[in-house]
């Protein structure tokens, strides 16, 4: 239950941070929008297709009395498209990412300096950095088609199928959903997708409580588009917890100690403190000390007659 708590807090401090940084919230709005146009007119499509779509699957039923063919048809019309909703979930957020990869790890690299002083850079080529993103969201898809299929045959027991199984979706969704969104500061750490599905794994309930409030949250018209930057944010911070880079700031900071912080703060060089100029070697003088050469004189003669 921490973990599932810990997941959800970070969400609502990604959200916080977004809307402190004003910024970076409006020209999140950008990729979200475009993106948003494309996925109704997708989905509007389906909606007005998938009739047709069920008839042409179930050629079997064209004899059927009614209500029975009625019954079953929409039945399967409305499970096609809560899988195309299902699926629309989830590539939502690979190809918002993808239409604003650049500004997206600029937003995370920010919410980095803001929380830990330093951003760690991939150093790829812009192309190089859409390639990967690119090619892991396919990889990803593949793994949610395959859920989405299982789920989609499963919908049809009867009470689980309508209960229990549409629950089991939306932890799925919320888990790859918490995979891509993640993925923007774990690929700037140089973490490949099977490294990154391993760290999930490792804290699910964490991944569930992001993952999940944010899956129901996107159902909602245009709420996807106004929460993607923040979720961007809290993914980052997430991030860097599934990595441990926090607790390993905080055991160093402890260690150290005040004194020796301060001493590092100003050790000549680092920090962007500059050296301190050092005073030139003196030369000796040559009149200073005895003399390395010359004439020797004879010591002082004692006075006999001095008592």
């Amino acid at each position: 239950m921490r973990d599932l708590a810990g997941g959800f807090g970070h969400l609502l401090a990604g959200q916080k941070w977004v809307f402190r940084h004003g910024r970076w919230l409006g020209f999140g709005l950008l990729p979200g929008l475009l993106a948003l146009v494309l996925y109704a007119g997708a989905l509007i499509g389906l909606g007005y297709g998938a009739d047709d779509l069920t008839a042409w699957a179930t050629p079997f039923a064209d004899d059927w009395s009614a209500p029975w063919l009625g019954l079953f048809r929409g039945f399967l019309t409305a499970l096609v498209f809560c899988l195309g909703l299902f699926v629309a979930v989830i590539t939502f957020t690979a190809v918002t990412l993808l239409i604003g990869q650049p500004f997206y790890e600029s937003l995370s690299e920010q919410v980095d300096r803001s929380v830990g002083g330093e951003a760690p850079e991939s150093g790829l080529p812009l192309a190089r950095e859409l390639w990967i993103s690119a090619r892991d969201s396919v990889k990803v898809l593949v793994r949610v088609l395959l859920y989405g299929v299982l789920l989609f045959a499963l919908g049809f027991i009867p009470v689980v199928g309508q209960t229990v199984i549409p629950a089991i979706g939306f932890c799925v969704s919320g888990y790859f959903l918490t995979e891509e969104l993640t993925a923007v500061a774990l690929q700037r750490r140089e973490v490949e997708l099977k490294e990154r599905l391993a760290l999930l794994r490792g804290r699910r309930a964490m991944v569930l409580g992001f993952g999940v409030p944010l899956v129901l949250a996107f159902l909602v018209p245009l709420v996807a588009v106004f929460l993607m930057p923040g979720a961007v944010a809290g993914a980052t911070l997430m991030a860097r917890e599934l990595r441990g880079e926090d607790e390993e700031r905080a055991d160093g900071d402890r260690a150290e100690g005040p004194a020796d912080a301060a001493a590092r703060q100003e050790r000549p060089g680092e920090h962007g403190h500059p050296a301190p100029q050092q005073p030139a070697p003196q030369q000796s003088s040559p009149y200073s000390g005895p003399y390395a050469a010359g004439p020797r004189y004879p010591a002082p003669q004692q006075n006999p007659y001095a008592q």
